[in-house]
């Protein structure tokens, strides 16, 4: 599978992952942290937020590949920065770290199905995450929550209709599907915030 992924987007996928995860670390730690907590936070963000973006952007060059078509991940090293900025500057992260592009001339069908990908991975990951949330103690819960609220975050944002986020793409494709993925994304969000 490696192999299916060069060099360079590799290394966009791995830049756009700890820019991301230093955004999170930098939310958590409003307010002050030692070296300590920094660290840990730093970590916690890695394999949540970063795990959950990197999947998902696999998701969709994985499901585009499967018709047939190329697709690489491209970091946006303009929206990475700020994201970065406005997590230390104001408190709140707005990621758009890049996209997938797909090459090739894509049927509004493959296009919706290509796009439910990311969102629906996103749901998927909630499920291993809420298990460490309810059975875990102490730190593995901890984990377990932040996994699962980032991986519900970001698959609703994804879902909003607007713009390149695919929920608009899904929704061209079959307004069905589109409700199904919106609801369910809102609803795991809802549930993981109480």
């Amino acid at each position: 599978m490696l192999e299916r992924i060069p060099p360079r987007e590799r290394r966009d996928l791995l830049i756009a992952w700890l820019a991301i995860s230093i955004a999170f670390t930098l939310i958590f730690i409003r307010g002050g942290v030692n070296i300590v907590g920094l660290l840990f936070f730093f970590v916690l963000s890695l394999l949540t937020v970063g795990v959950a973006f990197v999947l998902h952007e696999l998701a969709h060059k994985f499901a585009a590949m499967r018709y047939g078509y190329w697709a690489e991940f491209q970091k946006d090293n303009q929206m990475l920065l700020v994201a970065v900025l406005m997590a230390a500057l104001v408190g709140i992260v707005f990621a758009a770290p890049g996209a997938t592009y797909i090459y090739g001339n894509v049927t509004r069908t493959e296009n919706g199905r290509i796009s439910a990908a990311g969102p629906i991975t996103n749901l998927l990951l909630c499920i291993p995450f809420a298990a460490l949330m309810l059975f875990g103690g102490g730190l593995v819960a901890l984990i377990g929550l932040v996994g699962l609220r980032v991986n519900a975050m970001i698959a609703t944002f994804n879902m909003l209709p607007i713009s390149v986020l695919d929920g608009r793409k899904v929704l061209a494709w079959n307004p069905a599907a589109f409700a199904a993925l919106m609801v369910t994304s809102v609803g795991v969000l809802i549930w993981s915030l109480f």
